[in-house]
């Protein structure tokens, strides 16, 4: 299916509701309501344009399993984490979304992006907050790739130190950000990868008074390799139909199952589907 540019925005918001400066690290702005013609065409191929959070109060595991909030591609696929039920504990699988859009669409994003400054290379500041995230922008052109970054773009307080050009850049990025998370609409379906990655760690009980079943692991031999964090956090790819026995075999876990080997020992796995991008362990801590 796809769908206009007047439902992008729609499109998109579904998926988040769940929930960089060529090398460069925002305060209330108003963003247009329709972006300049664009001079730079998206990509031909591959990605295009990527909003993700790096860092932050949380674990190595989460922090190497974290999906992007939205991945937009030349083909037109948008995918996104959709939501995902309130239980513990959670699924063991994240609800990655798919849509489709058409080349306008695209074209829409790379214009709103390039307005929202992703091109740009200013100085955002460094607002006095501890411990949250930052968000890349990626954008892929015909001219070339920008990724632009900005700490704490929704956590800065008032009285932060930020100058009023600072704070007007990140109002424009945190624009644009918002611009696909504030509408509401349909048109997505289940992501089914090709390739998927499970980022391990030794099983510790939880010791929440829950007793978890244990489950055969049916991918590749664990722990895998180091991802380059604490040395207890490890990592393997499953492709083809081995990726498909291990999906299969998540939907009948949870975040706290117990993976078992077969030499016995007990393994803490996070499912990270790969996007069409991505080939390996390595896109998930690069």
């Amino acid at each position: 299916m796809t769908i206009p540019r007047s439902a992008l925005a729609a499109v998109l918001a579904l998926a988040l509701a769940g929930c960089a400066e060529r090398g460069a690290t925002g305060g209330p702005s108003a963003a247009p309501s329709s972006a300049p013609p664009s001079s730079e065409a998206p990509a031909a191929d591959g990605l295009v344009l990527r909003v993700e959070h790096l860092g932050g109060f949380v674990t190595p595991t989460t922090t190497a399993a974290r999906l992007p909030l939205v991945s937009v591609y030349a083909d037109g696929s948008v995918i996104t984490e959709g939501p995902v039920a309130l239980i513990y504990p959670g699924p063991a699988l994240p609800n990655v979304q798919v849509a489709e859009i058409d080349d306008a669409a695209v074209q829409d994003l790379v214009d709103r992006a390039l307005a929202a400054g992703v091109a740009e290379t200013s100085d955002l500041g460094t607002p006095p907050v501890a411990d949250a995230p930052s968000t890349r922008f990626t954008l892929v052109t015909s001219e070339g790739t920008y990724e632009r970054e900005v700490y704490a773009l929704f956590e800065t307080p008032e009285g932060s130190g930020l100058t009023p050009e600072q704070e007007e850049a990140r109002g424009r990025l945190s624009d644009l950000q918002s611009s696909l998370l504030d509408a509401g609409g349909a048109g997505t379906s289940s992501y089914a990868p090709g390739s998927v990655a499970a980022v391990v760690t030794p099983w510790t009980d939880p010791e929440d008074g829950l007793t978890q079943p244990e489950l055969p692991w049916p991918g590749p031999a664990l722990p895998g390799e180091p991802t380059g964090g604490p040395p207890d956090v490890s990592c393997v790819t499953a492709s083809g139909p081995e990726a498909q026995a291990v999906l299969e075999a998540a939907r009948g876990g949870n975040a706290s199952t117990p993976w078992v080997t077969g030499d016995g020992s007990r393994w803490s796995v996070a499912f990270r589907p790969l996007l069409p991008d991505e080939t390996g362990c390595a896109d998930l801590t690069g």
